[in-house]
């Protein structure tokens, strides 16, 4: 497919103002202004350019991707205690210097402060897991598979590895995939989102205060010229992409047909079912978070509430209308906010969009963010928390993603009802299912077609230690992001099998499988 509209054109790109910083690539363990072509990057709490970012060509990437080639064979033989320690040294980082990654968040995200600590939050959690290469990295032994044979597998790496990676989690996401990589031996070229790349810059000048050397992991900003160079370079091994499905589907079936293993995570429409033994102010609370949080810029964010029944629905329906009037939105050093503005005018305009589609088609906008405009930032690209009820399913507002502050009700009678909505949706990444029943709570988690499911728990993201993914069009690819999953996606299995026999016997022709004798 080519809808690569997430990727900014080259044609679209302007020059920065002369005095305007310039952030470039971090290239063998270097800052690194290389490229003619610059975008802006946008503060989009006031709407206005705060910096420009370099976009790299393809001599750029393929000059990285030779880098990342040149260091794999000393870092693969790199023993993996040494690699964990400077994962142990890189956490320690990241801890240290939180609060200024968190500020770099919220000045090309607009992510409030308390939202950015829990994002970096995540993704410190899956540098811990990565601390644990030592123990997963392990292989297995058999002694005496067959007459004085020995049987063992053991996991290698892949050998340079690539990163694309969305402007709503700046670090988390770049976090699911490289520290995993690298602790297993690959090298790394991250490119993040050109809308925001501060933060992956930053996360690669301290890796390398950890003792990371130079060219082991690599950043090059750009757009679809940049991201086409990874997926046609020979070297490159493995890509792992997080974005919207359109996207994911077009880096998947470039990648694979390059021979090249992929993960490509996209789109997400979740819905939470409600029955009537909900405890409905509970329900409300965490609806509030889940829908506006983050601005719903997630592909957790739950943006469709399923009310079994009008009374539950009604009832739903007042009381998120009396909460929604607290909620505050505005700039992200701010901590009394819940939620900042969306990433760019033009997203604020696609959201806007969504909310009058589903008023043209019959919705009933219950609470309008449409005319946000927080008090000393009425430039900025915000859309205050929204609510559409008597939303249904043929209409373009539930089929598609939104990706802002909005929450849309359906009303229907049963719970198979709602969950065949679920499992007929293309999206099958999160839902969750709101009750006092064990038993329903049972059914609905063994037969809903979705890759994470809660309980009670609205935003049902798995630790660590577990894996991330969804089911149908929210996931291309056999494996997860991080966890178990991870350590699988960023090695391979090599299965050795040995015999020393004795060099006194003369042994005898054999024709059939040894184990036979």
């Amino acid at each position: 497919m080519n809808n690569l509209e997430n990727f900014s054109q080259g044609e679209n790109a302007k020059s920065a103002e002369p005095s305007m910083p310039v952030l470039g690539h971090f290239i063998q363990g270097n800052l690194v202004l290389q490229g003619t072509r610059t975008q802006p990057v946008y503060n989009p709490a006031t709407g206005e350019q705060s910096k420009a970012v370099l976009l790299a060509d393809a001599q750029t990437v393929n000059d990285a991707i030779q880098i990342a080639h040149d260091a794999f064979p000393a870092w693969r033989d790199t023993p993996v205690i040494k690699r964990a320690r400077v994962m142990f040294k890189f956490k320690q980082l990241l801890e240290d210097h939180a609060d200024h990654i968190c500020s770099l968040i919220g000045q090309e995200h607009g992510k409030i402060g308390h939202d950015a600590k829990g994002e970096l939050q995540r993704g410190i959690e899956n540098v811990e897991y990565a601390c644990g290469a030592p123990e997963f990295l392990k292989g297995e032994y058999s002694k005496n598979a067959g007459p004085d044979i020995d049987s063992w597998s053991e996991f290698q790496p892949l050998g340079v590895v690539a990163g694309i990676t969305p402007f709503n989690f700046p670090a988390m996401v770049p976090l699911w995939m490289f520290p995993m990589a690298i602790v297993c031996g690959n090298c790394f070229i991250l490119k993040p989102s050109e809308k925001a790349p501060s933060a992956a810059l930053y996360l690669a000048e301290l890796l390398k205060q950890a003792g990371l050397p130079d060219g082991v992991f690599n950043v090059v900003n750009g757009d679809k010229q940049a991201v086409d160079a990874l997926l046609h370079h020979p070297k490159i091994q493995a890509v792992s992409f997080v974005g919207s499905t359109p996207i994911a589907e077009y880096i998947y079936s470039t990648a694979t047909s390059k021979g090249k293993r992929c993960q490509a995570l996209g789109g997400a429409k979740n819905h939470a079912i409600i029955l009537p033994d909900a405890d409905i102010d509970n329900v409300v609370t965490s609806l509030l978070g889940a829908a506006f949080g983050s601005s719903g810029e997630r592909c957790m964010a739950l943006s469709v509430a399923i009310a079994i029944g009008d009374d539950i629905a009604d009832t739903v329906i007042e009381k998120l209308k009396i909460e929604m009037q607290k909620l505050k939105f505005g700039h992200y050093a701010d901590n009394s906010n819940d939620f900042g503005p969306l990433i760019s005018q033009a997203h604020k305009d696609k959201v806007q969009g969504y909310i009058q589609s589903a008023e043209q088609q019959g919705a009933k906008i219950v609470v309008d963010g449409r005319d946000a405009k927080p008090l000393g930032y009425e430039t900025g690209f915000f859309v205050g928390p929204t609510l559409i009820d008597q939303v249904k399913p043929d209409m373009t507002s539930y089929q598609q993603e939104i990706f802002g502050p909005v929450l849309q009700v359906l009303r229907v009678e049963t719970m198979q009802e709602a969950m065949q909505l679920i499992n007929d949706h293309e999206y099958g990444n999160g839902t969750c299912i709101y009750t006092r029943d064990g038993e329903a709570a049972r059914y609905f988690t063994h037969n809903i077609q979705v890759g994470m499911v809660g309980v009670n728990v609205p935003l049902p993201v798995p630790v660590a230690y577990h894996s991330f993914g969804g089911w149908k069009r929210s996931l291309f690819g056999d494996l997860y992001a991080y966890g178990p999953d991870g350590a699988r996606f960023y090695t391979r299995r090599k299965t050795i099998t040995q015999r020393w026999p004795s060099a006194e016997v003369r042994e005898a022709k054999q024709f059939a499988m040894p184990t036979l004798n």
